[in-house]
């Protein structure tokens, strides 16, 4: 049976309002508090003189490089994706594939930092691999994933936002949603920190 536009946004949109978080231990939050936490994990760092690193695959690499020039340029939360492609094509052949993105995080990457890690089956070797890199030298790690509800990297995070769809599109836009909810509104809650500020002249 055909299924129409009108259904597939809805369907889109269903996703985006199943979204399921859990913390480093496994206990459910609710989307509103991960998306505070993360907006204060992120704005801490860079207050702090960190960043966020983002990696992803595929679509989740575009997503990764997107996000990471939105986090700068309005969020102005100092931020990198590492998908340069001399220097994926650099580290796959000196090393491999699957540390394409550790390899970076060790060499960039440093303790009080803030990785997103994207993979829409949560199961991609570099992305689990980056994660466990981000963890030893002490960043943040915030997973988004999908498909499996026990996939690996879903174990990976201090915080995990999981869509539980089979769909790659479906998880995709799941996935640039969340992303664009943190910085948007990290950008409206720094407008109005501003406007506050200026008002009371802090």
């Amino acid at each position: 049976m055909k299924r129409s536009a009108t259904e597939y946004f809805a369907e889109a949109a269903r996703m985006l309002m199943s979204v399921e978080v859990t913390d480093g231990d496994g206990n459910v939050i609710d989307v509103e508090s991960f998306v505070d936490i993360a907006i204060e994990k992120c704005r801490s760092a860079h207050s702090s003189g960190n960043k966020v690193m983002f990696v992803g695959n595929g679509a989740s690499a575009s997503h990764a490089s997107h996000m990471a020039a939105d986090f700068s340029k309005n969020g102005r939360i100092r931020s990198i994706a590492f998908n340069d492609a001399a220097a994926l094509t650099c580290y796959a052949n000196d090393y491999s594939y699957e540390e394409v993105f550790s390899k970076q995080i060790e060499i960039h990457g440093q303790a009080g930092d803030i990785l997103v890690a994207i993979s829409s089956s949560g199961e991609s070797e570099n992305i689990v691999l980056a994660a466990r890199a981000a963890r030893k030298i002490g960043a943040s790690v915030i997973t988004l994933s999908g498909f499996d509800a026990g996939n690996r990297l879903r174990k990976l995070g201090d915080l995990n936002a999981w869509v539980p769809s089979p769909d790659y599109g479906f998880v995709e836009i799941a996935h640039l949603g969340i992303i664009h909810s943190i910085v948007d509104l990290a950008v409206s809650l720094a407008a109005n920190e501003e406007v506050i500020a200026k008002r009371f002249g802090a």
